[in-house]
């Protein structure tokens, strides 16, 4: 049978069209593949979160969701702490950390800020270090490294303890109570602790006699010794020239005269004070042997 097919039948053109060839085109763009696979998805959840989220009362029942699910979170049982445990400590100091950290157990530890509480316990006047950490179980433990009282200072504001640097330990009602430590004075002696320290440890052989130091205008010490006597130091080389004045009074007896006061300010020129009553026997004595010379 013959082929009915009509003979002007236009043919079919294999070659994309226009439009096609141009989103070929475009699809084979990095870009845009990026765009499609990442900015528009994201751009989608974005817009319907902010249309989701410009409703005030969705916000505040979003807000309040979120804020139950965290409170639920912190506070399992196994983020609580129940106890505080304090290493290390007085029983003063004890007492003094429980108040400056009134904490109501239990309470997550979500709530504990442990570097400002460490701060706060370190600021005490006798601790020196302070340590917090949070213990298996629920116990939150703090150890104390306390400051050691070195030397006692009596000031303007009474009699404190302080430590080896000067540090404040604590006040002190009675001298009687620390007659086991050295006494200083004066204005500015809390500042010169370490060379107070200095001086006791070079003053030693005078321990029976020694009352204390004095700190003078700020600038140096006088050793106070029974008998009212008195070593004045130099601002500079205090220790050497106590040692001087040690080395004499052992070799002649020096301290155990009538003194009233050693001067070792000027080290090229000690001088001696006598006290009221040897000066007048001085004199006495003087005009005696003046009286018999002129005999």
């Amino acid at each position: 049978m013959a082929d009915v097919s009509a003979p002007n039948a236009p043919r079919r053109d294999p070659a994309p069209t226009r439009m096609a060839y141009r989103m070929n085109r475009l699809w084979l763009t990095p870009l845009f593949r990026a765009f499609l696979r990442v900015g528009l998805p994201a751009f989608t959840i974005l817009f319907c979160a902010g249309v989701f989220l410009s409703d005030e009362t969705r916000r505040e029942e979003l807000m309040l969701q979120v804020s139950d699910l965290r409170r639920a979170v912190e506070e399992r049982p196994e983020f609580m702490v129940r106890l505080m445990s304090i290493q290390g400590a007085s029983t003063e100091i004890d007492q003094d950390i429980r108040e400056v950290l009134p904490l109501d157990f239990p309470v997550t530890s979500f709530d504990l800020d442990l570097e400002q509480m460490r701060q706060t316990v370190a600021g005490l006047d006798a601790v020196a270090k302070a340590e917090l950490r949070i213990r298996p179980g629920g116990i939150l433990e703090i150890e104390i490294t306390e400051r050691v009282p070195a030397i006692v200072w009596r000031g303007r504001d009474g009699l404190e303890l302080l430590d080896a640097d000067g540090h404040r330990v604590a006040p002190l009602d009675h001298r009687a109570n620390r007659a086991d430590l050295p006494l200083i004075a004066g204005d500015g002696a809390d500042a010169q602790v370490p060379e107070a320290l200095q001086i006791l440890a070079a003053a030693r052989p005078l321990t029976p006699r020694l009352r204390g130091l004095v700190r003078v205008g700020e600038r140096r010490w006088d050793v106070v010794l029974d008998r009212e006597q008195r070593i004045m130091l130099p601002e500079q080389g205090a220790v050497a020239a106590l040692e001087r004045v040690i080395a004499l009074n052992q070799a002649e007896d020096m301290l155990e005269r009538d003194l009233m006061v050693v001067d070792m300010r000027n080290a090229d020129r000690p001088t001696l004070r006598l006290a009221p009553g040897a000066v007048s026997e001085m004199q006495r004595i003087r005009t005696i042997e003046s009286g018999a010379l002129n005999q």
